[in-house]
């Protein structure tokens, strides 16, 4: 019981202002559908044609849940960052996007992080899966 009492005392003389929130992730998921061929692989290789992926991103933010909302930040609002490259993805041939001529997981997780950051600052990390057993996951 003693031990309890000390750890009471010191919190309560420092204050509830000297104790930090704890830092964490939420995320959210998109599913995206969208057609690429990579041009760059060994001749043969299954992927130079022309084929497509139901992709998985995981979109990640970092931060601190605030005070009053209790939360790091609404999904709504990494929804509504997320909309326009979404849009730009989703049903279309990736290998036309500029910037994506060589569309694998890895450069793609770059491109999204590339678009994505400046209107979503916390963002922390990307997660794109190819397929249910395949992904990239990038930290910026």
């Amino acid at each position: 019981m003693q031990k309890h009492r000390s750890v009471a005392l010191a919190v309560g003389c420092r204050g509830p202002s000297a104790l930090t929130m704890p830092r964490m992730d939420i995320f959210k998921v998109f599913t995206l559908e969208a057609a690429h061929r990579l041009p760059n692989v060994p001749p043969g290789h299954k992927c130079a044609r022309l084929h497509g992926h139901s992709f998985r991103v995981e979109l990640h933010v970092s931060g601190e849940p605030g005070a009053e909302t209790g939360w790091i930040m609404d999904f709504g609002d990494i929804k509504a960052a997320f909309q326009p490259i979404y849009d730009r993805l989703d049903h279309h041939y990736l290998n036309d996007i500029e910037g994506l001529e060589n569309p694998t997981s890895e450069r793609l997780a770059i491109w999204i992080w590339q678009q994505l950051k400046p209107a979503l600052p916390q963002l922390s990390e990307i997660v794109v899966h190819e397929t249910c057993t395949s992904g990239c996951r990038y930290r910026g």
